[in-house]
């Protein structure tokens, strides 16, 4: 027998016990399923935490279905403060509970507060939270909704008299927040409007509206007669139809007369109809009133038409109101007051007319009251302006309203000439050529300028001719005419004729010319002006030509522009 074999008889196996081999497998095996089972606790742990979390979320979402719903009401008391004068007990009214008066649905109720609501935050106007255990628990801002008021007066620091819209008269008490803006500043004045909850008694919210100051301009005017040319006849009715009521009312009074209550200027664009109404405010401040007073300042108040239009119901009436309160407060200090509606067609149309909405029917009512109740008012004149007189409403321009029916024309060659005086004086830069020609004198050279722009503008030739038209007469039949720049010359256009030429002098001296002006530069002034004036290219319709052209006795059929298509 060998070594090795007796060796390996010498270390046989113990019989019933496992082999090493084995036994290392058994603990590699063991160490596995320990680590497996370590990962299955975590996957199980994380799970159970994602339950947990979603069991937690039902929860809520079950506890904010089941939760029951909240009131809402008014505070309209503040909580009884603790150690107030009249309480003796310190201690029982330390342990008295908090109670604030609030108003639900228009119930006055007292009601606790929770302890979690901080007594600042409880203020008066705003809402507040109550459960269904009639417990207050939360607060929320005031509302910025409800009635809208009209502040008339002030009664004390929490208390006002307001105006409602069925024309009520109330005392509602203030906001804190209210409150705080009446003590800052220049606080709540008078004509304010408010948002009140009128069951509850409390005015919440100062709302912030267009202001009438917006829509007017109350200005002394600085307009003269002396600054209007070319007007004269119609001067000469205005001031009789104005001016002598207002100076001379007793002698009004012998012969059993009436102020006018206002006019109306109509005609076609551009004049003078809005520089007529200001020098009927300058005219009337300078003249002696019925108690011999002169120099009072007059309040000229240009109504902006189309701005005071609104698509909210009742707001332009609100405006037309005001504008008439603010007329009021004037003349009440013996001031003269002109009421000037520019466009006037613009608020005042006829009603039935409108195309979206009729609002018409609630302007033109509205301004009639009030027209109607100037006739106690002193100091008070209405004048309104319009190209467009066939618009307005009939019932504003029966006599006894808008007495005074004035138009203005188109100036004729003696009239553009003194429109001209007012803008191509004497003291302008004259041209050196000029001057030479007439031998220095600055009056003649003027003169003969002024008579340069009337003859280019108002000669009848190919040069000048502008339109052709074709009427249709009452009496029958058909005609053919031509317009020539003199039959749409206006003083605004003349106006910038000057002031065109004016400019180029201005530049011909910047560039190292004499500059001045000169008759080169006027002719070429009226030429450009001409082609580029708004009012030869503004109609697009025979009516809208017959009103710009200023044809009363004839319909107009066609018009065409010479040099261009048919229109």
């Amino acid at each position: 027998m060998s070594e090795t074999s007796a060796a390996g008889a010498g270390t046989a196996q113990p019989l019933g016990m496992p082999a090493a081999d084995f036994t290392s497998h058994q603990l590699r095996e063991a160490r596995a399923q320990a680590v497996s089972l370590a990962a299955k606790n975590e996957r199980l742990v994380a799970a159970l935490g994602t339950a947990r979390e979603r069991i937690t979320e039902l929860g809520q979402q079950l506890d904010a279905v089941t939760h029951p719903p909240v009131t809402l009401g008014l505070l309209t008391g503040r909580p009884r403060t603790r150690g107030a004068v009249g309480d003796t007990d310190d201690a029982a009214d330390a342990a008295r509970p908090r109670e604030v008066a609030v108003s639900l649905s228009g119930r006055q109720m007292l009601l606790h507060v929770h302890p979690g609501v901080d007594d600042t935050e409880l203020q008066v106007g705003r809402l507040v939270a109550v459960n269904d255990q009639m417990l207050v628990v939360a607060t929320l801002p005031e509302p910025c909704t409800g009635e809208a008021v009209t502040l008339e007066e002030r009664l004390d620091d929490a208390r006002v008299l307001v105006t409602t819209g069925a024309g009520g008269t109330r005392i509602l008490t203030l906001s804190s927040a209210l409150r705080r803006i009446s003590e800052a500043g220049e606080g709540l004045k008078p004509g304010d409007t408010l948002a009140a909850d009128l069951r509850a008694d409390v005015a919440t919210t100062l709302i912030e509206r267009t202001s009438v100051e917006q829509l007017v301009v109350a200005e002394t005017p600085d307009v003269s007669w002396s600054d209007i040319g070319g007007l004269g006849p119609q001067i000469e009715q205005i001031r009789d139809a104005l001016e002598l009521p207002f100076t001379h009312p007793e002698l009004f009074q012998t012969y059993g007369l009436r102020a006018p209550k206002g006019l109306l200027l109509y005609g076609p664009p551009g004049c003078g109809k809005t520089l007529i109404a200001k020098a009927v405010a300058t005219s009337l401040a300078g003249s002696p009133s019925a108690c011999g007073v002169t120099g009072r300042s007059a309040a000229f108040l240009n109504i902006k038409g189309p701005e005071l239009l609104s698509k909210f119901v009742g707001e332009t009436e609100r405006q037309i109101r005001a504008i008439f309160d603010q007329a009021r407060k004037a003349a009440a200090e013996d001031r003269p007051v002109v009421i000037f509606f520019d466009e006037m067609e613009a608020l005042f149309r006829t009603r039935g007319t409108g195309v979206s909405s009729d609002v018409e029917t609630m302007i033109v009512p509205q301004v009639l009251a009030e027209i109607d109740g100037v006739e106690s008012l002193r100091n008070v004149v209405i004048i309104g302006a319009s190209n467009r007189e066939d618009m307005i409403d009939p019932a504003i321009l029966r006599p006894g309203r808008l007495d005074v029916k004035i138009r203005i024309n188109r100036p004729d060659a003696a009239a553009a000439e003194e429109i001209l005086a007012r803008h191509l004086t004497a003291d302008l830069p004259l041209a050196p050529a000029e001057l030479a020609a007439h031998g220095g004198d600055h009056a003649a050279t003027a003169a003969s300028l002024r008579r340069v722009v009337v003859e280019t503008l108002y000669a009848r030739n190919d040069a000048t001719a502008v339109l052709e038209i074709t009427e249709a007469h009452a009496a029958g039949g058909t005609s053919t005419r031509v317009l020539h720049l003199a039959d749409l010359t206006s003083g605004a256009m003349l106006a910038a004729i000057v002031s065109r030429a004016k400019t180029a002098s201005i530049k011909d001296e910047l560039a190292g010319g004499a500059g001045g002006l000169s008759a080169a530069r006027l002719r070429l002034a009226v030429e450009t002006e001409a082609r580029q004036n708004e009012e030869i290219t503004g109609a697009t319709t025979p009516e809208g030509w017959a009103r710009l052209i200023g044809t009363r006795t004839s319909q107009i059929l066609s018009v065409r522009r010479l040099g261009k298509e048919s229109t």
